[in-house]
């Protein structure tokens, strides 16, 4: 069954993906899960710095 999670394509350099990549199997996950992590930290680091970000009246540019 395929994943109904929003889908995201990513345009990097190939060695800046290699190097995650490595990252991520050092770490046990995949590049996809690593990327997760990343992201998930970033957003704890901004709403520590600006406090909590509430979507009640944001409305993004594109889903896609």
């Amino acid at each position: 069954m395929p994943s109904k999670l929003p889908h995201y394509a990513l345009r990097i350099p190939t060695a800046t993906m290699d190097k995650l990549k490595y990252i991520a199997e050092y770490n046990g996950r995949s590049a996809n899960k690593e990327i997760e992590q990343l992201i998930l930290a970033h957003i704890a680091a901004f709403q520590k710095e600006h406090g909590e970000i509430s979507l009640n009246d944001f409305s993004p540019r594109s889903r896609a």
